[in-house]
């Protein structure tokens, strides 16, 4: 597909959708309105209603394959880190990365085991006193660090918590984390064995 006559104004954002293969029917709709989105003046902007872009990211511990969560007190659930682009942020991985720092303090993140996006899922947001209910269409990513005992909650609402993938899955409430959980399991390195004591 021709990414520059898709979207001209956000080619990289086209060229990341253009790339991604989806998996299965629901993420294949998904991603059918996640390009549709591409057409709107400003497919970021909160005023994208009832669906706009959002970016997030599932921080691992590759040696010890544990998985950071973060408690979001408006859907009352553990969820991956993530967020909305700030005005005149584009570059889907540069707001995750952006928001995974604030998140969590962890200056070290970098995408692994690459740059892909490894899962695009359209997320239902109830309604709030400032906004209607409304869609985030999340583009996640993986991202890693060597430092997580340096890992620090933003403010003391939005605890963190380092799971293994098995904890995770039974500790959130969403189906659509726990398909993003079990796709960095199968990219996760297997467990070392401790020697001895």
């Amino acid at each position: 597909m021709d990414t520059t006559g898709a979207a001209p104004h956000r080619p990289d954002l086209a060229r990341l959708l253009d790339g991604y293969r989806p998996q299965g029917p629901l993420e294949t709709a998904d991603h059918e309105r996640a390009r549709r989105l591409l057409d709107a003046e400003d497919p970021w902007s909160r005023g994208t209603f009832p669906l706009h872009f959002t970016a997030s990211a599932l921080i691992v511990h590759p040696p010890t394959r544990r998985v950071l969560l973060r408690w979001h007190v408006r859907q009352q659930a553990w969820l991956q880190i993530g967020g909305h682009g700030d005005p005149g942020e584009t570059r889907p991985l540069d707001i995750a990365l952006r928001e995974g720092r604030e998140e969590t303090g962890l200056a070290d993140l970098t995408p692994w085991p690459d740059a892909a996006l490894v899962h695009l899922v359209d997320v239902p947001v109830p309604a709030s006193a400032v906004e209607p209910a409304h869609v985030h269409a999340d583009l996640r990513f993986l991202l890693a660090t060597g430092t997580p005992e340096l890992a620090r909650p933003e403010n003391p609402a939005s605890p963190l918590e380092w799971l293994t993938v098995e904890e995770a899955e039974r500790r959130t409430t969403e189906d659509n984390l726990r398909e993003t959980l079990a796709r960095a399991a199968r990219l996760l390195p297997p467990a070392r064995l401790l020697p001895p004591a």
